[in-house]
């Protein structure tokens, strides 16, 4: 529990949020609260409070959220966040009730470990299916292909007009084989990817945070430096929330995954406005960085950097942004590692917003 003023200050500090931040409550009691939160929270922070005075609005107190926090020694952790408001002697107070979600890994990990498990069931069951419904429809085409050929190859030589005619006649029926088969393969594949997203407009900032905390579960003993940087100018989305989401979860774990080994562990996310309709979003760690080989095949579908990995993560993520709309890629990262681009639908166009 910590206890702020109106102006943010700290004026209480318990001894389980000493032990949760590393700070003894006489080092903490009259600094601003901001200190014990990561960018951009803490360059934002005044900033909210200002406009809570003057609009009244309330958009944490009195509704709790998942968030990051930060320790006395700079690493950052997940939070479950409640804020209360009350009014002393002195003038308004508010109280944070934090609760450190890095405290369920063991449980986390666990509930992982068996959703892991039964994902990876249902993937081979569905595997299974796509592969006994892809043998089935494609076996007639292919063989009346092969049946062609070896027909048309045992009359190759024969220069009679009406043999000619009957090679001509089985490599046309050939061809169209072929095409039959290309259209069963289309036909699956726009069964699988069929279904509308959602679409509904998102704050992207809210949607980065929560996806930011529940990634960095199990992720604070790494020591990763996360900073977030997000432009609030280009924060609202037309998006299907959970599936973007999905997105940023998928990336931030692999980056976290990428830099396991690396001596610096830093990982930015960072977004901006592209022209009128877009927001460009970025995930960059400091890992080791890709294959060039890999990386010009990153999205298809069974192409795995991860030991005993299906290959799948990326491919879908690929999915899932064109289906929003936009556009996914992966760049060398400012940092020394990978960075991966996506691009998403701006809600308004993005000058209006400024005006």
């Amino acid at each position: 529990m910590v206890v702020i003023d109106n102006r943010g200050l700290i004026l209480s500090f318990s001894s389980a949020a000493e032990a949760m931040f590393g700070y003894a409550e006489h080092e903490v009691v009259g600094e601003d609260v901001s200190i014990l939160m990561p960018s951009p929270d803490r360059e934002r922070h005044d900033g909210y409070l200002e406009r809570y005075h003057h609009t009244g609005e309330r958009r944490i107190i009195g509704i709790g959220r998942v968030t990051t926090a930060r320790r006395r020694d700079g690493s950052t952790f997940p939070i479950e966040l409640s804020i209360g408001e009350a009014r002393s002697e002195d003038g308004q107070i508010f109280t944070g009730f934090i609760r450190d979600l890095t405290e369920r890994q063991k449980t986390e990990r666990r509930l992982q470990d068996l959703q892991g498990e039964l994902t990876h069931v249902s993937r081979v069951s569905a595997m299974g299916t796509l592969a006994a419904a892809l043998a089935h429809e494609l076996n007639q085409p292919l063989t009346a292909i092969a049946n062609y050929m070896e027909g048309a190859r045992d009359l190759v030589g024969a220069t009679d007009p009406e043999t000619i005619a009957m090679i001509r006649e089985a490599l046309d029926e050939a061809a169209q084989q072929s095409v039959r088969a290309g259209q069963i393969v289309r036909r699956l594949r726009e069964f699988i990817a069929r279904g509308e997203a959602e679409k509904r407009i998102e704050s992207l900032s809210k949607l980065v945070t929560e996806a930011n905390a529940l990634a960095l579960v199990g992720a604070g003993e790494q020591g990763i430096e996360v900073t977030v940087s997000l432009d609030p100018s280009a924060d609202q989305v037309l998006v299907d929330r959970i599936q973007v989401q999905q997105v940023l979860l998928n990336l931030i774990r692999n980056a976290i995954e990428a830099m396991h080994d690396a001596p610096v562990r830093r990982l930015e996310i960072t977004s901006r406005a592209e022209g009128e309709s877009l927001v460009h979003m970025m995930v960059a760690d400091s890992g080791g960085g890709l294959d060039p080989d890999v990386a010009a095949r990153l999205f298809e579908p069974f192409l795995s950097t991860k030991d005993g990995g299906m290959g799948l993560g990326l491919s879908i993520c690929r999915t899932i942004i064109e289906a929003q709309g936009g556009r996914i890629w992966a760049e060398p990262s400012p940092l020394g590692g990978t960075a991966f681009h996506f691009t998403l639908i701006a809600s308004t166009p993005v000058e209006a917003a400024n005006d």
